[in-house]
């Protein structure tokens, strides 16, 4: 039988296992004769087990050692527990390869070490948790996004022994995706009824799983944490103050704008729904100078970090729903009722996914119509998907479900595609993909989830119902301007047209980032936009005071 880990590999681990300070064991339950999902599973266990003294590989049979099984608390097969002397309830069901492999080297590094690598305050946190908690990180293996929040869940469970945690690879259980509706991963399940969408931060899950288990106590416990980390100057946001300047976004625009403004020493507040825009869905950034390779998350909670070392006011958790003129000033009115005011905006609300704006659509987001094919195409084995667009990421998300679905179907509303020839020259070679042009859909259907949908042809001299599992909208992004709509002009695309100092239609109204009508959205071109803006704000604020005078600007930081 071939190896499953390559030579280069093994050398690599070899060298990470035989430091090990405590020997760990891989208890793994199969079964007789052993399922494909279960020989493979036992294979690249073998092969780890082989390189180093240090770990240890202990094998059961899931029916004749049941009770073996009940005491692991193991459910369903392939199951692999990682344990150095004490059981602390991590579990990995199914194959541990793809972007899992990573994750399952990482665990048995921290169990051997006995040590999460989490924040202190952040422990802190995790051990007060005293009600018994399950955390199900379900997950497939070609998403790049899942294995941090794997091994997030790992490391609570480390530290805490009420907490156990199961990475589950969903395609290899579908009834497990069936009961919890997965339509994307990751998808974190907390005792079988709370849920966490998506790869969130450490800090956003514990506090989610305290919510979870002890929602009186989670949110003041939260605050007072985040106010002790060290370094940390943030200020809660006052909605009695004026600030000097109000920052709209938490991408990397955003963040950036808000360091320059700190060290500019005007007084800040930054307001978004989240900190990261859409480089928190990116895997990897290969392209931004001094960070070759990095992960999309770990890059912006860098950023997130720096930020956090000025004393701005930060005020997190909601969208923005209107931003209006009042004399001078500016009110930010958010979604849930607080008003801020500032002297001056700094817009970077970047830019979301584009919808078609159908009925059904809103529905159906999360049950059925999906953005990340890369991610969640595993989720659709053996059914038929939909592909909206005809540029290259449609095409590519096309080639990404073809090892799954048994049917996709490209549908675009020009009489062409857009893309790669070359891509879409392979994509037409395959007999499971079809091809739609010029049609435009114009309804999806269902009940609970996505179960079809409705397409006229560009001309209306057709119409066609496809039942369908699952769509894939690659049909672009669009700017986030509609607080703004009203009060600044914005170009054909909705963005915001703005000058060489990143000023906009109105006088003390700044942009920056993809919400621009600068053509290159890059990550570097984002935050260096994002720092020009801050610096033409305090060009703009020191010619604006009252008395005529210049502002004082204190000593930076």
């Amino acid at each position: 039988m071939s190896k499953i880990i390559d030579k280069k590999t093994v050398k690599e681990l070899k060298e990470i296992f035989d430091p090990l300070p405590h020997s760990v064991d891989i208890v793994f339950f199969t079964q007789e004769p052993e399922c494909p999902m279960c020989l493979q599973q036992h294979q690249v266990l073998d092969e780890i087990a082989e390189i180093s003294k240090n770990v240890n590989l202990k094998v059961y049979n899931f029916v004749k050692d049941h009770k073996k099984a009940q005491e692991y608390r193991i459910d369903k097969i392939p199951a692999t527990a990682i344990i150095a002397g004490k059981d602390h309830g991590i579990r990995f069901y199914g194959i541990t390869a793809g972007y899992e492999f990573t994750t399952l080297v990482e665990t048995i590094m921290m169990v051997s070490v006995g040590k999460s690598g989490l924040h202190p305050d952040l422990i802190k946190l995790i051990r007060s948790i005293r009600d018994p908690v399950h955390l199900q990180v379900l997950v497939t293996l070609t998403c790049p996004y899942c294995p941090k929040a794997v091994h997030t869940a790992h490391r609570f469970a480390l530290e805490n022994e009420n907490i156990r945690a199961d990475m589950v690879e969903v395609s290899g259980f579908p009834t497990v995706a069936q009961k919890y509706d997965v339509q994307g991963v990751p998808r974190i399940v907390i005792n079988e009824t709370s849920f966490i969408e998506g790869a969130v931060p450490a800090e956003m899950m514990s506090v989610e799983i305290l919510k979870a288990v002890n929602p009186d106590e989670f949110s003041s416990l939260r605050e007072s944490i985040r106010e002790e980390e060290p370094g940390r100057k943030v200020r809660k946001a006052d909605p009695g103050h004026t600030y000097e300047t109000i920052i709209v976004g938490g991408g990397p625009a955003a963040l950036c704008a808000a360091v320059y403004a700190a060290r500019k020493a005007l007084d800040v507040l930054l307001v978004s729904k989240m900190i990261g825009g859409q480089i928190y869905y990116t895997a990897s950034v290969e392209n931004y100078l001094g960070f070759p390779g990095i992960d999309g998350r770990e890059m912006i909670e860098r950023f997130k970090k720096h930020a956090e070392e000025y004393p701005i006011a930060m005020y997190l958790g909601e969208f923005v729903e209107r931003i209006r003129k009042d004399g001078k000033n500016f009110l930010v009115n958010m979604e849930k009722g607080k008003t801020f005011r500032g002297k001056s905006i700094i817009y970077c609300a970047g830019k979301e996914y584009k919808r078609l704006g159908v009925p059904g659509e809103d529905q159906f987001i999360g049950r059925g119509i999906a953005f990340c094919a890369t991610c969640d195409a595993p989720l659709f084995k053996d059914k038929t998907v939909a592909v909206v667009g005809g540029g290259n990421s449609a095409l590519t998300a096309a080639r990404d479900l073809m090892p799954y679905a048994n049917k996709v179907y490209i549908i675009h509303r020009r009489d062409e595609l857009t893309g790669d020839p070359t891509l879409f020259k392979q994509l037409k070679m395959i007999d499971k993909v079809k091809v739609y042009t010029p049609w435009n859909i114009v309804s999806f259907t269902g009940t609970d989830r996505l179960r079809g949908l409705r397409m006229v042809k560009s001309d209306f001299s057709d119409m066609m119902d496809i039942m369908v599992d699952g769509v894939f909208l690659e049909i672009g992004l669009t700017p986030n301007t509609k607080p703004v709509k009203e009060l600044i002009d914005l170009n054909q695309q909705g963005e915001i047209p703005v000058g060489r100092d990143n000023a906009a239609s109105l006088k003390g109204f700044f942009a920056a980032g993809d919400v621009t009508d600068i053509p290159e959205k890059q990550i570097c071109v984002a935050t260096g936009e994002g720092g020009k803006a801050a610096i033409a704000v305090n060009r703009y604020l020191r010619g604006m005071d009252s008395a005529g005078n210049e502002l004082e600007i204190r000593d930076s930081w």
